[in-house]
């Protein structure tokens, strides 16, 4: 889909929102805002069972914050050079 169809949808929707009366619209707000939560809720339950999976597995290795900061920096310098 392209970013003129995406404008063009959102600019809709918002459209739409704006002819119904505030407690409709109020009411709307709250049922979206509920589904965000939800659907964030869903994505960490999905990475922790992905880290969890991980960690059976033996893939996941232990270290002290300083130790984890010093291999991002290692892994920022080969990736920039």
């Amino acid at each position: 889909m392209s970013k003129t169809t995406q404008t063009s949808q959102f600019q809709q929707a918002l459209e739409a929102v704006e002819v119904l009366s505030l407690e409709d619209q109020a009411m709307l707000l709250d049922i979206l805002q509920n589904r965000l939560r939800q659907q964030r809720r869903n994505e960490l339950l999905k990475e922790v069972a992905e880290v969890r999976q991980e960690y059976a597995e033996g893939n996941v290795k232990f270290c002290s914050a300083a130790d984890f900061m010093a291999e991002l920096d290692d892994s920022e310098e080969k990736v920039h050079g």
